[in-house]
């Protein structure tokens, strides 16, 4: 299997479960990650500056229109839903979703249409059942879904919503995904193919 895109999401406990998968991910990680992480509009410096300084790879704040580029981390901007369309990211300021925006379920559920099965969604640590949806429609378009075990988690509630839904075909402990994701990651799209 090729892939194309992970999506990660993470709500309480999310900065230490995504400093920890961002730090295994070498500088060569061949696939891009669009990261969304529950936070208040007013959360002051960018997610993507706390996380720079614990990864290899680039990580940017999404911007409107931006190209996906492989190799690099595109966090969601505070307040806005942050959507994969062909080949590129949107921002909206729709409705919160579950009380969220950015919403997991949102990047989730864009991810499966725009990839479908080349598409990797990560559910993390979180008091709230945002992102058990997208991470269904993922599997249900044939892409891989993993699921941060519960019992490592700060708060198992996102996970395990995500688990009993039969949405996950992974259960890992958050040690383990980066390593999980970089196995998968060697069979990924080679450059300019279509995805």
């Amino acid at each position: 299997m090729n892939y194309g895109i992970v999506v990660a999401g993470a709500s309480l406990g999310g900065l230490h479960a995504l400093r920890t998968l961002l730090q295994g991910l070498p500088k060569d990680f061949p696939l891009p990650v669009a990261i969304v992480q529950h936070r208040g509009k007013d959360s002051g410096e960018p997610l993507s500056t706390y996380l720079q300084s614990c990864s290899a790879l680039e990580i940017v704040e999404a911007e409107d229109k931006d190209k996906i580029v492989s190799g690099r981390v595109y966090v969601a901007p505070a307040d806005y839903h942050l959507l994969i369309e062909d080949g590129w990211f949107s921002l909206s300021t729709e409705p919160q979703v579950r009380y969220s925006r950015p919403s997991i379920d949102i990047l989730f559920e864009s991810a499966a249409y725009a990839y479908g099965k080349k598409a990797i969604g990560v559910l993390l640590t979180g008091a709230n059942q945002d992102g058990a949806a997208g991470l269904k429609k993922i599997k249900e378009r044939g892409g891989l879904t993993i699921a941060q075990d519960p019992v490592t988690a700060e708060c198992g509630v996102m996970p395990g919503s995500a688990i009993a839904a039969r949405a996950v075909d992974r259960v890992l402990p958050l040690e383990r995904i980066s390593g999980f994701l970089r196995e998968k990651a060697t069979r990924a799209i080679p450059q300019g193919e279509k995805i």
